[in-house]
């Protein structure tokens, strides 16, 4: 289909006011641009019961927890940001809104970011947080968007390994490979937000030397991922990574595990920190937090 309206003119209103790709701006620059937008692309934040800064296994995080005194469920959340921007403070929309729809508690992940922290300083700390979690009981999902999703899904991967599996791994438009020849790609590199250009320069930060084909990096080419959590990943048709969600997926399935793609048609990379901008943004919330309440409370 189309380019959603509301998400073309967000794209319109982004080019009208000149605002320089990340790939061309300091990171400390680009981190700071995306903190004062965090709040007018969001909109109103929910209310949560409370929300506490607390340092979980050397890790700066952030606990939602929808209900006083109850002992609930996790949900660990990675941020996107291309390993380099994005932050507690970035998402805390997000959080909040998946924390109440799910009724659990939602742990936000503070990783450390590139290119002051390379490949694989988020993935320790993203392991070291999901790991606390296990250690707290036996329910517990990972999510994350773009960056934060591939985190998620690497999560499911060593849970997996290490003989504690996960009860979902939600992967929202998420970063699986260093491909950059897949027809999403080729079709949507240039002029939907997040382009070629900068996904080069993401990785370039991220991993500029070794392996990107450890799985821990790009965990689409992992021998097999027969094992992990079910899942829940989400793409959008106007998102270069687009592909790589949906073979995702279909390896997925292939190896014997519970999966749902959901295609967001006409939609942008980006857009589930954009409810103020994008009314479909709480579509995917509501989608989001239905699947892992779900998967957190079994019948």
């Amino acid at each position: 289909m189309s380019l959603d309206p509301q998400a073309a003119a967000y794209l319109a209103r982004v080019a009208q006011l000149g605002i320089p790709p990340t790939h061309e701006l300091p990171p400390a620059e680009a981190r700071r641009l995306s903190e004062e937008a965090a709040p007018a692309l969001f909109g109103p934040v929910e209310a949560v019961e409370s929300v506490t800064d607390q340092d979980l296994a050397g890790v700066a995080t952030r606990l939602y927890d929808p209900a006083p005194g109850a002992r609930l469920p996790v949900l660990v959340y990675m941020h996107g940001g291309g390993w380099v921007i994005g932050s507690l403070d970035t998402h805390d929309g997000v959080c909040r809104a998946l924390a109440n729809r799910a009724g659990c508690r939602v742990v936000s992940v503070g990783y450390r970011l590139a290119p002051e922290h390379r490949y694989p300083a988020a993935v320790e700390d993203s392991w070291a947080v999901t790991r606390w979690a296990l250690e707290q009981g036996p329910q517990v999902a990972v999510a994350g968007d773009s960056a934060g999703g591939g985190l998620a899904a690497v999560m499911a991967l060593r849970a997996r390994d290490a003989g504690q599996p996960l009860a979902l791994q939600l992967l929202v438009y998420p970063v699986l490979d260093h491909d950059f020849q897949t027809e999403s790609y080729r079709a949507n590199g240039d002029g939907f937000g997040l382009t070629t250009v900068g996904m080069r320069w993401y990785w370039d930060q991220y991993l500029p030397d070794g392996d990107r084909s450890d799985p821990d990096a790009s965990p689409l080419r992992a021998p097999t991922l027969q094992g992990v959590a079910p899942a829940l990943v989400v793409v959008c048709e106007y998102d270069v990574l687009r592909d790589e969600g949906v073979a995702f997926y279909e390896r997925l399935r292939q190896a014997g595990v519970p999966a749902k793609l959901s295609e967001y048609q006409g939609m942008i990379h980006g857009f589930i920190r954009m409810p103020a901008m994008i009314d479909r943004a709480t579509d995917l919330l509501d989608e989001a937090g239905a699947a892992i309440r779900e998967a957190l409370f079994p019948d």
